[in-house]
């Protein structure tokens, strides 16, 4: 019985760290066809495995071989920027943002976000263009933008935002970064999209550039030019919105960013989630509806 177990170490082994492996792999995944992509994948791996080991064909496992070397030579095509983010964080030791641990320097609470979006319904209603950047979780390094900004480390106010957007002042351009409580820094600029939507202005491409590398990370856009509110979030933009639709989406994303603390969060955050999916389905009617009044009207800003 000793003597199978040795023999059989490798291989339990193997089929341990592998499981790790994919387990790892399913849970940082969100996006539907990304996660289809990945299981066909995984599946081709096992499959020129089981192939390899336990049948004699060799003909069908270099087919097998050289249709995982295709697909994994178009999955780098297809995610090179996921994978240049993943080797940002094992280079720099980041393994709690990989590993999907949320820190308590990311948790805003509801006094922070509250005032958050009493900043942006005032902004929208002055028409004063904004962009701010909610880090819950992905931990954004300055190595992350184009160009860092003014580093800020000041707690959040509302007058603070405000003054930071002001029209004449030099920080109104750009971007402010906040985390937790905290605003980091301010006239930061980020990547723009990877998607050709030319009905967008940059504020609006910038916004979804930086959620589309980042997957706990929000944005909030104001318009310079009609005062829309718009929230960005996994590379997909909510707009238009109020500022107490605002709120509420906030108040979900802080809640999924801490759900896993404690099991009372955890049935007060599923709770709170299917209220606002059916808020999110009731408002999606109004949603369209917008949409083609910002086709006949691109915003330039």
């Amino acid at each position: 019985m000793n003597f199978w177990w040795i023999i059989n170490l490798p291989f339990l082994l193997d089929a341990l760290f592998a499981a790790a492996l994919g387990v790892l792999l399913f849970s940082r995944v969100k996006e539907p066809r990304t996660l289809w992509l990945l299981r066909g994948y995984l599946f081709l791996v096992s499959l020129a495995w089981f192939v390899q080991r336990f049948a004699t064909l060799p003909i069908t496992s270099k087919l097998i071989d050289a249709l995982v070397l295709a697909c994994s030579l178009s999955l780098a095509i297809l995610w090179q920027g996921e994978l240049r983010r993943l080797m940002e964080l094992l280079g720099t030791g980041r393994l709690a943002v990989l590993l999907g641990n949320t820190q308590k320097e990311f948790q805003a609470n509801t006094s922070t976000v509250t005032q958050l979006s009493e900043a942006a319904g005032i902004l929208s209603q002055k028409r004063r263009g904004a962009l701010i950047v909610l880090d819950m979780g992905s931990d954004l390094r300055p190595e992350d933008f184009l160009y860092s900004g003014v580093p800020i480390d000041a707690k959040f106010s509302t007058e603070l935002l405000l003054n930071l957007f002001a029209s004449d002042t030099p920080l109104h351009d750009g971007a402010v970064v906040i985390k937790g409580n905290k605003i980091i820094s301010a006239g930061v600029i980020l990547p723009l999209s990877r998607q050709s939507i030319s009905r967008y202005g940059t504020r609006h491409l910038a916004a979804l550039g930086i959620t589309e590398r980042f997957d706990r990370c929000i944005c909030v856009v104001v318009s310079e030019e009609t005062g829309t509110l718009s929230l960005a979030n996994l590379g997909r933009l909510e707009r238009p919105i109020t500022s107490s639709r605002l709120l509420d989406l906030l108040k979900e994303f802080m809640s999924s960013s801490s759900s896993g603390i404690s099991t009372t969060k955890t049935s007060k955050n599923s709770s709170s989630s299917s209220v606002s999916s059916t808020k999110s389905l009731a408002y999606n009617f109004k949603e369209e509806k917008s949409k083609l009044n910002s086709d006949l009207f691109p915003e330039q800003k």
